[in-house]
C-alpha cells in the first residue's frame, strides 16, 4: 500500500481510509470522525511513530476505556496501526534513499502447491515431496518387521518429509514434542509393535525406554539411531555441577518444588528429584503447571531449570499476568488473580546457566528485521527463543497476533488461523514468521495443505494463501562448493548455493537451531533404514544402539530408572488430572519437616 511524502507530512491515499472505514464498520458516525480526528493525515513521520495503542483511548472506540465492546474490534484497531507505522518506515527509508532489506526465506503455501522464496526455503521445500521408492522401502520393512516409529518435530527436512509420507501407510509413525513421544511409543507396543524407533537426542529415547519399562511392555526394543552417543547442550546444563549447587540451595529452602524440563535425562531427573521433589514439564505445560502447584502449596518456592531463556520468558509471562485483569488472569487459571500472581513472582526463580545456545538464531538481527519488515504478520515463539523474540511475540499475542508456547501450541496457532481465514470466503495472504525450529515445517506444510485442500471449491472462488517465514540469521546457512562434484555431507541437496544449518562443529551451534544441530543430523533416513532393515536378527550388531536401562543407584541407593521416572510419572498424573498428584504434595511437605523428600525415607 503506497503512502506519500510531501515536505516532512505524510499522506495516506484514500484507499486505507475506505480500509479504516471498513475495520471501523459498527461504530456510529461520531465515533469514526474521532479516528479520523487523529490526525494521521498530515502528521510527520515522526507523530505516527509515537503513536501508542494508550493512545487510542482517547477514540473512546467500544471496548476501549474499559467500556466494554468487543476485544476483536480494539485488536483489530491497533492491528491497523501497526501496520500503518510499518508502512511509514518504508517510505520514509525509500524517500531517503535507503536500501530495502532482503525479506527472510520463506515457503508460500496454496491449495495448488507450495512456492519457496530463498535459497533457505527452497533447501527446506526440497524433501516436501519424497521419493516415492523411500517412502514404500520404509513402510513395508516397518510393516514386515512390526516397528513403529517415534521422532520429535525438529528432525532433518528430509527424514521428516518422508516420515510424513508413510504415516498414510502405517498407523505406527508419530512425529511430536518431547511431551508424547514416549505415550505414543506405548500405544504402538499395546498395538503389537515389536521394537520402537526413536529419532531424537538420547534423553528421548530413555525416557521412551523407561516409560515402556513403566508400562509393561520390558520385552519391547528401543533402538536410537546411532552407536555413538547423541547428545544435547541443554540437556547437559543439567547434570553440571552449577546445577547440583542450584538444587542443593533449593533443598535448604522449604517448601520447594523442582520443575525440570523434560528435555534432560533420566539421570538427572533421579538425581534433582532425591535432592528436591521434582516434576517434569513441557514448554506446553509448564506455565500451568507452576500455576497450579503455587495454588495447591502455600509459600511454595518452584525452582525451574535449566534452560534460561525459557525460565526468563516465563518469568516475564507471570510479570505481564500481574497487570491484568483479575477476569483475565482467571481464564489462563482459575485459582489465581493480581495478588496471587504478585506474591508468588518473588518465590519463583529459574537457572541462570543453561541456555539452549541453537536459540540465539532469532538473535538481536533478526528482531530488528522483523519489527522492521514483519510487525503486521503473525508472530510465533516458542518459549526457548531469546527474551527480544519472545516479547515481541508476547506484544502481538496481545492484539490476536501472535502465540507463545510449545511446538505444538505454535501448529494449533497456525491452523485455527488458517481456518478462520478459510471461514470468512475471502481472497486473503496470511503470514506468519516461525519463531522455533525450522524443523516445524515439514508439520506445519502438511497441516496448512489439508486444511486448504478441504475448503469447499463451491464457495465462490475465494482464495487464501499462507507465507511461512523463516526468521534466519545470516549465519544460519551453509555454503556449498560450487564444484560440480556431489558433496558426501549433501548428497542430493548439492545444487543450492546455502543450505539450512551450520558448516561443521560438533554439538549446537550459535546460529544452527535443533534441525542443523549434528546431534539431531545423526537421525538420519539412512540409519533409520539401517536399523530397521537389521532388525531382529542382527540384534547383536545393534546393541550399541539400544536405548540404556539404568542399572545404576542414586547416591541413596535406589535404581535411576525408578526414581527417574517418578517426575515424569507426576506430570502425567497432572496432564490427565490438572492437579498435582498427593504423592508429590506429601513429598513436598516432608521436606519442609524434614529436609528430605518422602520417596526416600
Amino acid at each position: 500500500m503506497a503512502s506519500f511524502i510531501f515536505g516532512r507530512k505524510l499522506f495516506f491515499p484514500t484507499i486505507i481510509h475506505r480500509r479504516i472505514y471498513t475495520i471501523m464498520s459498527g461504530l456510529d458516525g461520531i465515533q469514526v470522525l474521532r479516528v479520523f480526528g487523529l490526525g494521521l493525515d498530515g502528521a510527520a513521520p515522526d507523530e505516527v511513530f509515537a503513536l501508542k495503542a494508550e493512545d487510542l483511548n482517547d477514540l473512546n472506540v467500544v471496548g476501549l476505556n474499559g467500556k466494554g465492546g468487543s476485544v476483536s474490534r480494539v485488536n483489530t484497531w491497533h492491528n491497523v496501526l501497526v501496520s500503518m507505522q510499518k508502512r511509514t518506515r518504508a517510505v520514509v527509508a525509500a524517500r531517503e534513499g535507503k536500501p530495502r532489506s532482503e525479506p527472510f526465506p520463506s515457503l508460500v503455501v496454496t491449495a495448488d502447491g507450495i512456492q519457496p522464496k530463498g535459497s533457505y526455503a527452497e533447501a527446506q521445500a526440497r524433501f516436501l515431496f519424497p521419493d516415492e521408492s523411500r517412502v514404500q522401502e520404509l513402510v513395508n520393512v516397518l510393516k514386515e518387521k512390526k516397528i513403529g516409529v517415534v521422532a520429535h518435530f525438529y528432525m532433518d527436512p528430509e527424514v521428516q518429509g518422508v516420515l510424513t509420507a508413510a504415516q498414510k501407510f502405517w498407523p505406527h509413525i508419530h512425529i511430536s514434542d518431547s511431551l508424547v513421544m514416549a505415550d505414543s511409543a506405548v500405544n504402538m507396543a499395546k498395538s503389537g509393535c515389536q521394537f520402537i524407533s526413536v529419532l531424537g537426542v538420547d534423553f528421548m529415547s530413555e525416557n521412551v525406554r523407561a516409560i515402556l519399562d513403566q508400562a509393561g511392555f520390558p520385552e519391547v526394543g528401543v533402538y536410537r539411531m546411532s552407536d555413538e552417543r547423541i547428545g544435547c547442550s541443554l540437556a547437559e546444563a543439567a547434570s553440571s555441577p552449577s546445577y547440583m549447587e542450584y538444587l542443593t540451595a533449593a533443598s535448604n529452602s522449604s517448601p520447594s518444588l523442582h520443575v525440570v524440563y523434560i528435555n534432560t535425562s533420566l539421570e538427572t531427573k533421579a538425581y534433582s528429584h532425591e535432592l528436591v521433589p521434582t516434576i517434569t514439564c513441557t514448554s506446553s505445560n509448564v506455565v500451568q503447571t507452576i500455576l497450579q502447584a503455587f495454588s495447591e502449596v502455600p509459600d511454595l518456592k518452584v525452582w525451574y531449570g535449566p534452560d534460561t531463556y525459557m525460565g526468563s520468558n516465563i518469568m516475564e509471562l507471570f510479570s505481564q499476568m500481574s497487570i491484568m485483569t483479575d477476569e483475565e488472569i482467571s481464564e489462563i487459571h482459575p485459582l489465581h488473580n493480581r495478588i496471587s500472581i504478585k506474591s508468588f513472582l518473588p518465590r519463583l526463580h529459574y537457572f541462570q546457566d543453561g541456555t539452549c545456545i541453537v536459540h540465539h538464531l532469532f538473535g538481536h538481527e533478526v528482531v530488528g528485521k522483523i519489527n522492521e519488515m514483519y510487525s503486521d504478520a503473525f508472530l510465533t515463539a516458542h518459549f526457548e527463543v531469546p527474551g527480544e523474540m519472545f516479547s515481541l511475540a508476547m506484544e502481538a499475542k496481545k492484539r490476536g497476533m501472535g502465540v507463545v508456547g510449545s511446538t505444538q501450541n505454535i501448529l494449533d496457532f497456525i491452523k485455527q488461523r488458517v481456518q478462520e481465514a478459510l471461514n470468512r470466503n475471502i481472497d486473503e495472504h496470511l503470514q506468519f514468521v516461525l519463531g522455533t525450529e525450522s524443523g516445524m515445517i515439514t508439520s506445519i506444510v502438511a497441516a496448512v495443505r489439508k486444511l486448504l485442500g478441504s475448503a469447499d471449491p463451491s464457495s465462490g472462488g475465494a482464495k487464501a494463501s499462507v507465507e511461512i517465514v523463516f526468521p534466519v540469521s545470516s549465519e544460519s546457512v551453509t555454503r556449498t562448493s560450487t564444484d560440480s562434484s556431489v558433496d558426501q555431507n549433501f548428497g542430493e541437496m548439492r545444487d543450492f548455493n546455502v543450505i539450512p544449518g551450520v558448516s561443521s562443529g560438533e554439538g549446537c551451534s550459535l546460529h544452527g537451531g535443533c534441525a542443523s544441530c549434528p546431534y539431531m543430523k545423526m537421525n538420519s533416513l539412512s540409519s533409520l533404514l539401517r536399523v530397521c532393515h537389521s532388525l531382529p536378527h542382527n540384534k547383536d550388531e545393534l546393541s550399541a544402539y539400544e536405548a540404556a536401562r539404568f542399572s545404576m543407584q542414586t547416591p541413596k541407593g535406589k535404581q535411576i530408572a525408578d526414581i527417574g521416572c517418578e517426575p515424569i510419572l507426576h506430570m502425567r498424573h497432572f496432564q490427565a488430572t490438572k492437579r498435582l498428584p498427593e504423592q508429590l504434595i506429601n513429598q513436598i511437605l516432608q521436606l519442609c519437616d524434614n529436609g528430605r523428600s518422602s520417596s526416600y525415607n
